[in-house]
C-alpha cells in the first residue's frame, strides 16, 4: 500500500502484480474500498487469472476510505467529484506511481460512485484511458429520489455516525434482497463481511465522499464525446439499473456494450463475479489480451489494437441478459 499526496489530500493505492504489465485501476463505491468491492471478482479463479496475467492492478481508494483510515481533519477543505477525478492524474506525480501512466493509457474499472469518478476522468483526460469497465454506473446528476436518500444519509452520518439504519440503507444500495436475507434466511457471508467493514468507517470520511457525489454534474454531453471502449455491467435489482440503461443509450454503440445480470444488486463484482468473465474476455480480446492458456510465452501483453473483429464488442454479441445457472443434482444410492 502506498499513500500519495495530492492537492486534494492523500490518496491510498494498493498495487498488485508486475508493474511492467499494463495498468488497470479500480475505484470503489461509497463507504467501501477494494476489499469489499472487488474481492469477489479477484477470488473467482478464472477472473483473477484473466486480470492478473494481463495487468498490474492499482486499487485506488477515496480519501479516508482505505483500510485502517484515520479520521480526516474537520478543517480540511471539502472536495468535489472533479477533484477526485483530478486526483487520479495527480497521483502520477508520486514516485511510486510513475509507472501508472507510462503506457499513456490505462484500463479502468469502477463500481457505482467509483464508476462515475472514472467516467469523469475518462471524459476529462481522454488520452489517458483506453477502456472502461463500469459496474452499475452513475452518469447523471442525482434524481430527486437519490438526492433525498443522500440527504438522509448525510444527516445520519452527521448526528449518529455509522449507525445501524445507515448501514441498512447502504446494504440495500449494494446488494439484492436475495443475499441480504430476511427473517427466515440469514444474510450471506459477503453481506456480513461488508457490514463489518462499514463498522470501521468514520462517518465524517464517508460524508465527504457522499457530499461530493451528491453534487456531481451531469455527464450526458461528455458521454457523446467518449471514444474509449466501454463495458457496462448492472444487476437488474440495482437501484441504479435505469441509470445504467440511460448511460448505455447515450454512448456510441460501436464502442459500448451492456450486460444485465439477473437476481443481482449493484455490486456484480461481489454477488455474481462469474457473470463478468465471458464478457470481459471478449472485451479484452479487442486489445490483444487473452486467458493465460491462450497467451504466448511472453508475459507482457501490450494494450494495442488487434485483428479481432469489432463485432466481438457489438451489443448484439455482448448486450445479453445473463441468467444465474441453477443446477439440480439427483442423489442416487
Amino acid at each position: 500500500e502506498h499513500h500519495v499526496r495530492t492537492r486534494c489530500g492523500s490518496v491510498s493505492v494498493i498495487v498488485y502484480g508486475d508493474q511492467d504489465k499494463p495498468a488497470l485501476i479500480t475505484y470503489p463505491d461509497l463507504a467501501l474500498n477494494y476489499m469489499s468491492c472487488f474481492q469477489g471478482l479477484f477470488f473467482c479463479p478464472e477472473a483473477a487469472s484473466l486480470l492478473l496475467h494481463n495487468f498490474c492492478i492499482y486499487h485506488i481508494s477515496p480519501p479516508g476510505h482505505e483500510l485502517g483510515a484515520a479520521q480526516i481533519c474537520p478543517s480540511t477543505s471539502p472536495y468535489s467529484a472533479d477533484d477526485l477525478a483530478d486526483q487520479i492524474l495527480e497521483s502520477k506525480r508520486g514516485l511510486i506511481l510513475e509507472n501508472l501512466f507510462r503506457l499513456g493509457a490505462v484500463m479502468c474499472m469502477g463500481v457505482t460512485a467509483g464508476a462515475y469518478i472514472l467516467t469523469l476522468f475518462a471524459i476529462k483526460y481522454r488520452e489517458r484511458v483506453l477502456g472502461l469497465i463500469l459496474v452499475s454506473p452513475l452518469c447523471r446528476a442525482p434524481s430527486w429520489t437519490e438526492w433525498f436518500y443522500n440527504k438522509v444519509m448525510s444527516n445520519l452520518l452527521y448526528f449518529y455516525g455509522m449507525c445501524g439504519l445507515l448501514k441498512e440503507i447502504l446494504l440495500q444500495r449494494y446488494f439484492s434482497k436475495e443475499v441480504r436475507g430476511n427473517a427466515e434466511v440469514p444474510e450471506s457471508d459477503i453481506v456480513q463481511a461488508c457490514r463489518r467493514l462499514l463498522d470501521e468507517r468514520y462517518g465524517s470520511n464517508v460524508m465527504r465522499f457522499l457530499q461530493a457525489i451528491n453534487r456531481r454534474p451531469d455527464l450526458t454531453s461528455g458521454l457523446k464525446r467518449l471514444r474509449c471502449r466501454t463495458l457496462i455491467f448492472v444487476g437488474d435489482s440495482s437501484p441504479f439499473h435505469s441509470e445504467a440503461l440511460y448511460m448505455t443509450s447515450k454512448l456510441d454503440r460501436r464502442f459500448s456494450a451492456l450486460v444485465e445480470v439477473q437476481a443481482c444488486g449493484s455490486m456484480v463484482t461481489e454477488e455474481q463475479p462469474h457473470a463478468m468473465l465471458i464478457p470481459m474476455e471478449y472485451f479484452f480480446m479487442r486489445y490483444g489480451l487473452y486467458r493465460p492458456c491462450h497467451l504466448s510465452d511472453s508475459p507482457r501483453s501490450p494494450l494495442s489494437p488487434s485483428c479481432i473483429s469489432p463485432e466481438l464488442l457489438s451489443p448484439e454479441s455482448m448486450g445479453l441478459k445473463l441468467k444465474p445457472i441453477k443446477t439440480r443434482v439427483s442423489l442416487e444410492v
